[in-house]
């Protein structure tokens, strides 16, 4: 185990229970060194506890993987409804917090991209139990964009979510290629012009 990773468990909570301890070890150790480059003896030591105690909560580490990635995904969720919480009436505010939103991701200086789509670059394999968990993630991330463009008027919302989804993923991606200060450093205007192309033709239309 690396110096970095036995950092990790010095800030591990001692109240949290044994397997949210895994679970929480394992997500800062997968997104920082990937999931391939961590093996059990790793998260064990990093929760504060041992691989019984692992296997007993997870019987395998592909169903800790699949389960830290749907730990992801929940939060996702969480963060869809947020945005509608924060602007329930106004879906053109809540398209362009959503782009905020977004831009602060690509410009944190602690990102190594998304987490989902670093494990789906790992783990090629269809029968993976976590391939399944990062592709309905992804969909239903698709799916919420598509719904935020529709109802924020656009007249083709499938074609501002495509493109949308797009612009954040080779965000993410590009980060980690060419830093902070790259072609990523302009993702909220990107956004936004794209955003006003096709609300502006949507306006034309009526």
């Amino acid at each position: 185990m690396t110096e970095a990773m036995s950092a990790t468990k010095v800030e591990m909570s001692d109240r949290l229970p044994p397997r949210e301890r895994i679970i929480a070890a394992a997500r800062e150790l997968f997104y920082r060194h990937g999931i391939r480059a961590v093996g059990v003896d790793a998260i064990a030591e990093a929760a504060g506890t041992n691989k019984m105690t692992l296997y007993r909560h997870f019987e395998s580490k592909d169903a800790l993987v699949a389960e830290y990635l749907r730990g992801l995904a929940s939060e996702k969720d969480d963060a869809w409804a947020a945005l509608q919480a924060a602007h329930p009436d106004d879906p053109r505010a809540r398209l362009d917090a959503w782009l905020v939103e977004a831009a602060s991701h690509v410009s944190d200086p602690k990102s190594r991209g998304c987490a989902l789509a670093n494990a789906a670059v790992e783990l090629p394999e269809k029968g993976h139990p976590a391939r399944c968990v990062i592709e309905q993630c992804k969909q239903e991330f698709r799916e919420n964009l598509e719904r935020l463009c529709r109802d924020a008027g656009a007249a083709q919302p499938e074609l501002l979510a495509d493109q949308l989804f797009m612009l954040l993923e080779g965000a993410l991606v590009c980060t980690q290629a060419t830093g902070h200060e790259g072609p990523a450093r302009n993702f909220i205007d990107a956004g936004r012009a794209i955003v006003a192309a096709h609300l502006g033709a949507a306006v034309k239309s009526v």
